[in-house]
């Protein structure tokens, strides 16, 4: 086996997760990850610990299930539910055979199913979670790179010091910590300002995504004010969203528009009402993440970037006194912050051009 994926391995069961004797993990891994599913089974074995290996959530399989129901029909899947109840944690791997395997499942579809599942989801989020990804051919022709390549971009991503990467990021922390209002300009497509007071800005060092390299917090939902362009594509159950814009007024999204596939976008804000809110404004600070993969779970961490998210916000950037914005979505737009841009934070200027003033 490549010793990358041991070490790969390595890194989910006793960094991101602290896997102890006895904890039992769902491990949800496509057929195209095998390899790294049995190196994880093995690690857990050797720890003591119980693995149950089920397929993906969104593959082929899953595709023709919800290409032949009703939306009506679908409803919350109460057998799924019981399995993460008696979970102790979850890693959740992403690798594409065909990254198109969702594409012909209509929007209405995927919002009913997304409705249905939350409750699932809500519990996931309860426990110790990690997703993460495995280099397989189909996600290494989305990101436009030959297996070889994309192998060493991922693991290159990923396979690293994550204390000295926590170190780096929670500068950027301790500047969004207490502040009031941050606003993002970029050209003249994105001017957007929100008030982040009393939120909780959160370390992202390899915890819950692997790889981690941001910094977030959520929104105080009503704050929202302005217009921003999303100049990064959207890849949204297999469809490219291309030049999403959109304008705020008191948190709401009250107008938008799209390049390419403005029907995928539509679908997303009609989920329900929080998903025209933010719910997440993140900085991305892994600089070994260097280039667009179509991938957000590397996107949004790529250095010189910042990505909002329309939809829900996370329970930990959220004090119990605070409002929270809550939807069954939460879907990243990212916005390329590497020149002629910059982030303020109550009126002083944070990054410029994609450098922070703390790298200066």
């Amino acid at each position: 086996m490549d010793s990358r994926i041991r070490k790969h391995a390595e890194i989910i069961v006793d960094h991101s997760l602290d896997i102890e004797a006895g904890d039992n993990v769902v491990l949800r891994v496509p057929s195209v990850a095998d390899d790294l599913a049995i190196a994880l089974s093995e690690l857990l074995g050797e720890r003591g610990a119980f693995p149950l290996v089920t397929a993906g959530r969104r593959d082929r399989k899953r595709a023709a299930f919800l290409k032949s129901i009703s939306p009506d029909d679908l409803d919350t899947p109460e057998h799924e539910r019981a399995l993460f109840e008696a979970a102790d944690a979850v890693v959740h791997v992403r690798a594409h055979e065909n990254a198109s395997d969702m594409s012909d499942v209509d929007a209405e579809t995927h919002a009913a199913y997304n409705q249905a599942y939350q409750p699932v989801q809500e519990e996931i989020l309860s426990m110790p979670w990690c997703l993460t990804q495995h280099p397989s051919p189909g996600s290494a022709q989305l990101a436009e790179m030959s297996t070889d390549t994309y192998e060493a971009f991922v693991y290159g991503a990923m396979n690293k010091d994550w204390d000295e990467q926590r170190k780096f990021q929670q500068q950027m922390v301790e500047t969004l910590d207490g502040a009031n209002e941050v606003r993002i300009v970029s050209g003249d497509t994105t001017d957007l300002s929100m008030s982040v007071m009393d939120m909780k800005t959160i370390n992202d060092h390899g915890k819950n995504n692997l790889p981690g390299g941001e910094v977030f917090t959520a929104p105080v939902p009503d704050s929202v004010e302005g217009e921003v362009l999303f100049d990064k594509p959207l890849v949204h159950q297999g469809h490219i969203v291309e030049g999403v814009w959109l304008e705020f007024e008191e948190g709401e999204v009250v107008d938008f528009s799209a390049e390419k596939n403005e029907e995928v976008l539509a679908g997303v804000l009609d989920t329900d009402e929080g998903a025209r809110r933010l719910g997440e404004l993140g900085i991305g600070m892994n600089r070994d993440i260097d280039q667009f993969s179509y991938n957000m779970l590397f996107d949004e961490k790529m250095g010189d970037t910042v990505h909002l998210a329309v939809g829900m916000a996370y329970d930990i950037c959220v004090p119990e006194e605070q409002e929270q914005n809550e939807s069954a979505v939460h879907v990243d737009m990212i916005v390329d912050m590497s020149e002629d841009s910059r982030i303020e934070v109550d009126g002083e200027v944070v990054q410029r051009g994609g450098t922070f003033t703390f790298e200066e």
